[in-house]
């Protein structure tokens, strides 16, 4: 065998086995649930400002102060981490531009009944590892995408 082949036989079965495992990897994927994550990223990047325009005529926000502001943005499972959704937020014009996304906590409780309840927390970045909560900003709609 000549010295030159080496490489390009090492390369070819590197590159086999890298194929194969991202192979396997994408295999246990379910890949719905991967577009509708990117659906629902893509319309909230795309199409958020004209949301959240609708949803200032619609809730007669037309009049909000110079200092008050809307946007909309994700929800993020705080289990997968996922965009499940999309909320408009409203507060001061800071804080509102430091929100990233609302992570949205379940759990149930019992009190004398079952209750269970969903937190819409405002945060400052778009995954569920750096949660930094966003005071001063509260959730004013709820935006069903339907993908």
């Amino acid at each position: 065998m000549k010295f030159g082949m080496k490489p390009a036989i090492i390369t070819t079965l590197l590159i086999i086995a890298i194929v194969s495992t991202t192979a396997m990897s994408i295999g246990a994927l379910d890949l719905g649930d991967v577009a509708k994550v990117g659906g629902v990223a893509f319309i909230v990047d795309k199409f958020g400002g004209q949301i959240n325009s609708f949803i200032n005529k619609l809730t007669a926000n037309k009049n909000l102060s110079s200092t008050e502001a809307t946007a909309v943005v994700p929800i993020l499972s705080m289990g997968g981490g996922g965009y499940i959704g999309a909320v408009q937020v409203i507060g001061s014009k800071e804080n509102v531009a430091k929100t990233k996304a609302v992570v949205q906590i379940e759990s149930n409780a019992t009190f004398g009944k079952n209750i269970r309840v969903k937190a819409l927390v405002p945060v400052g970045s778009k995954t569920t590892s750096k949660i930094k909560r966003i005071y001063g900003v509260g959730v004013s709609a709820i935006i069903d995408i339907r993908i």
